[in-house]
């Protein structure tokens, strides 16, 4: 199999959890179908083969969350999706709800600390413990109290966090919300292909997806549904189409794409062993080339692939810059904040001091990483984190 994380100019890929890189499956199945034509909601043979495309990769992402494939509403991307379930407003059967508090994890993603449709009156922060998890015992306060003032919330806990890998308790979160009014919303982004989905069991009623973090096309994502006769009232409205839970022709080409990469990345869910051992000996060996090394979240359970650390007087900035003059792409923290380097708010969330967060690097693994890879990764590091060092102690001086 072709390597996926190398360039023919020899860099070195550990940037995965900001987009993994196209499956060639993938990439031959998109490549095959741009030249097709057909509106999926024409009712001609153009328009039923697109259709059928769609459909068939409707179940493909059904399959890799476990539910039926009328659950699932393709979607430009994941912060699309979490922006449609972040409404005041859901449809209940033939009836609604109206949620008037939306209670947010620490540490999500921008595009639900944002609030989705709820104004900034009804938006609370949960907080997280030094790990970055998210208290339950607040979030069971939190909640109880709002139903008994006859508010009526609205839950958003992320599986895993991109920047630390850190697993969030969403068994222990669902049983603490079974029995009350409140639903919970998933950005379930970083945990899918890397552990089991499991809806019933996190108590989720809606999670997001997107396609580009499991080797599909970057541009689309998905919201899946526990119940379809409980949905979030459409952000995008118009037409018909998505069985009028999302207006706009669907993007047929990278949905067929999704699809593919969701049945595979489904096949996947075992076998990170090889991959957490690499991330293992990755912290082992930045703690023994620096001793005052930070790994952050090593605490509680994280995702096999993703490490984050700091090495105090090493700024983030300059060492990217350098790694990646280097050959070898790796960050800082999420995409989504892409063009500045700064203070990290998952660190911050966590009671990590400025200084020390302003040096986080990221490194998350895929499965093609190699141990040469690492090796590679870390002697640059000894040498550009020492020159930082050096460099910081004579302006001390």
């Amino acid at each position: 199999m072709a390597r996926l994380t190398m360039t023919d100019a020899g860099r070195i890929y550990l940037d995965h959890n900001a987009g993994a890189p196209l499956r060639p499956r993938v990439a031959g199945l998109v490549g095959d179908l741009m030249t097709r034509v057909g509106n999926p909601s024409s009712v001609h043979g153009e328009g039923r083969a697109a259709r059928a495309l769609v459909e068939a990769a409707r179940a493909q992402v059904a399959g890799l969350c476990g539910v039926p494939a009328p659950h699932v509403v393709f979607t430009s991307g994941a912060t699309e999706a979490n922006v449609t379930a972040l409404s005041p407003l859901w449809k209940a059967g033939r009836g609604e709800r109206q949620f008037t508090r939306v209670l947010i994890g620490g540490t999500e993603h921008p595009s639900v600390t944002a609030g989705g449709r709820f104004p900034e009156s009804q938006r609370e922060i949960l907080p997280v413990d030094s790990d970055g998890v998210v208290d339950v015992a607040a979030l069971a306060a939190r909640v109880h109290a709002l139903s008994v003032a006859g508010a009526l919330p609205l839950v958003a806990i992320q599986a895993a966090n991109s920047e630390t890998g850190v697993l969030q308790p969403l068994a222990e979160i669902a049983r603490v919300l079974d029995g009350t009014s409140a639903i919970l919303h998933v950005d379930a982004v970083q945990a899918a292909g890397r552990i089991a989905i499991d809806m019933a069991g996190w108590g989720a009623h809606s999670l997001a997806l997107s396609a580009h973090k499991i080797g599909g096309p970057q541009g689309v994502g998905a919201l899946v549904l526990r119940d379809a006769g409980l949905r979030p009232a459409p952000l995008l409205t118009g037409g018909g189409q998505e069985n009028w839970n999302r207006a706009g022709t669907e993007n047929v080409v990278a949905i067929a794409g999704f699809g593919l990469a969701a049945e595979l990345a489904a096949a996947e869910t075992s076998g990170w062993d090889e991959i957490a051992a690499f991330r293992d000996g990755l912290e082992r060996a930045l703690c023994h080339i620096w001793s005052d090394t930070v790994v952050f979240g090593t605490g509680v359970p994280r995702l096999a692939n993703t490490s984050c650390f700091a090495v105090p007087g090493v700024s983030a900035e300059t060492a990217l810059i350098a790694l990646d003059l280097a050959g070898i792409a790796v960050s800082s923290g999420s995409a989504c904040s892409s063009g500045k380097v700064g203070v990290s708010p998952v660190l911050t969330a966590m009671g990590v001091s400025a200084d020390l967060a302003r040096g986080a690097i990221r490194v998350s693994l895929g499965r093609d990483n190699g141990e040469a890879e690492i090796e590679r990764f870390l002697a640059a590091w000894r040498q550009i984190s020492g020159r930082i060092r050096q460099a910081g102690a004579g302006r001390a001086a």
